[in-house]
């Protein structure tokens, strides 16, 4: 039997910088969002959006609470003015706050998911000369559903990622990362948006049609 839990795990160690606010309903129980800051290696920070159900979310995880999550990172199709569009938070399968034993986990925020490429890998150089690959991974978890979730690579890892086949099964290693961006409209307004994405460190690719590893262990490191 699949154990897709292990398709898409994550940890993360962040600060509670927003009030929650509802999300939806599933069968009478409700869930909420809210988002956390969690530091990079850098200096800078990503602003992680996640999602937790009422049965584990109390009135001490406020704005200013540093907390442990773990939980996957999913998808989902929001329709809006016409448009799909894809949303993508951390479920929190466990939420609890940060204590001085929490100080061992070294990596605040890692992510390790197993997928399929759904889209054939976009391959660029900066203008500055780095290599960059956008993969698109379809994620599969329980009941027939797949949360797909963008990536990028670096280096090494996104010149092999110019040769990867639309239906290969990757592994891979990394961090959630947040960037911000201007969406602009028609009427000359614009909007300030955030995108999210996974920051590829390592990666395996693990198939054949006999199921044998086919390649693996391309490592790139990058804060």
């Amino acid at each position: 039997m699949t154990n897709y839990s292990e398709n898409n795990i994550i940890t993360l160690i962040g600060t509670i910088v927003s009030d929650r606010r509802f999300s939806h309903e599933v069968y009478g129980e409700g869930f909420y969002s809210f988002d956390i800051e969690v530091p990079r290696l850098s200096e800078n920070s990503d602003i992680i959006p996640v999602t937790v159900s009422e049965r584990i979310l109390t009135d001490e995880y406020t704005i200013g609470q540093k907390v442990v999550i773990d939980g996957q990172f999913r998808s989902y199709n929001n329709y809006e003015n016409e448009k799909n569009k894809l949303v993508l938070t951390v479920f929190a399968k466990d939420i609890k706050i940060f204590e001085e034993e929490d100080e061992e986990i070294t990596n605040p925020n890692e992510i390790c998911l197993t997928g399929f490429i759904c889209k054939k890998p976009i391959y660029r150089t900066t203008p500055f000369g780095r290599e960059i690959a956008d993969i698109l991974l379809a994620v599969n978890r329980a009941y027939n559903k797949s949360d797909y979730i963008p990536c990028i690579t670096w280096g090494r890892n996104a010149r092999y990622c110019q040769n990867i086949q639309v239906g290969e099964k990757v592994r891979l290693w990394g961090r959630i990362q947040s960037r911000q961006y201007e969406k602009k409209y028609e009427d000359g307004t614009s909007e300030v948006r955030r995108a999210y994405e996974v920051s590829v460190s390592k990666m395996e690719i693990e198939k054949d049609m006999e199921g044998n590893i086919e390649d693996s262990n391309f490592e790139e490191q990058n804060a």
